[in-house]
């Protein structure tokens, strides 16, 4: 596989507990020195992701809001990728009770089991959302937008066909992106299901597992592990 991209998550993926480690970064800055994209694929809100990654500008594109939003980071544009909510479904779930409610741009996001008001609210108000998990998180979206369609967007924006990326993440709104990429990754700490989806599976977890693709891709073939026994693989992981 000729790899021209990568695509990640960013929590419990490129991340843990919200930070991205020095090597993990390290292996990031690897990546983009070879001229190959660097494309972050999370469900978070966009100031959100700024506040706590400060050097977004290693990626080529942003895709934000679990798909509603694209970004450029080098010349900080912003692009809707899917319609908004209206503010009385917002300020419905505030009556009930929601908390938290964190309101985007085009998602809304809330914990479980919160999802049942919203499911509610969502057929009282007659409106076209669909709810998607995130582990414990759960996030309020347009129909039919997705981190898969949002990553289609980011690559049309740079003229990349999708068979060279390799997409990487850890849960529920992660398998259409996984399924839609050229290569689909989870890493170790992904949920089951995600990695019946994967082509692939980590040996790592979370940012140790990124900088394993990472390696890998550097290598030549992030696809020629899969032949590798696992205490060659691991032995690898260990080295850095």
């Amino acid at each position: 596989m000729d790899v021209t991209a990568l695509a990640t998550d960013y929590d419990e993926t490129l991340a843990e507990e919200g930070l991205v480690s020095a090597t993990t970064f390290a292996a990031l800055q690897k990546l983009k020195e070879s001229q190959r994209k660097l494309i972050l694929v999370s469900g978070r809100q966009l100031p959100d992701l700024k506040r706590v990654f400060p050097h977004l500008g290693i990626f080529d594109r942003v895709v934000a809001e679990n798909g509603a939003i694209l970004h450029d980071p080098a010349t900080g544009r912003e692009q809707l990728l899917a319609p908004v909510y209206p503010p009385a479904f917002v300020d419905s779930l505030r009556e009930r009770g929601v908390d938290p409610l964190l309101v985007g741009r085009s998602v809304i996001g809330t914990l479980v089991p919160n999802e049942m008001i919203v499911l509610d609210e969502i057929r009282r108000h007659g409106l076209e959302l669909e709810i998607i998990f995130n582990k414990g998180a759960v996030m309020v979206l347009p129909s039919g937008v997705n981190k898969a369609t949002g990553l289609m967007a980011a690559l049309d924006d740079l003229n990349l066909p999708v068979d060279g990326v390799v997409a990487i993440g850890d849960a529920e709104n992660d398998h259409d992106f996984l399924r839609r990429a050229g290569y689909g990754v989870a890493v170790a700490n992904a949920l089951p299901s995600l990695k019946e989806t994967a082509d692939r599976v980590t040996l790592a977890p979370a940012g140790d597992g990124v900088r394993e693709i990472i390696d890998d891709i550097l290598r030549g073939d992030v696809t020629t592990a899969d032949a590798e026994t696992n205490d060659v693989a691991i032995a690898r992981v260990a080295q850095g």
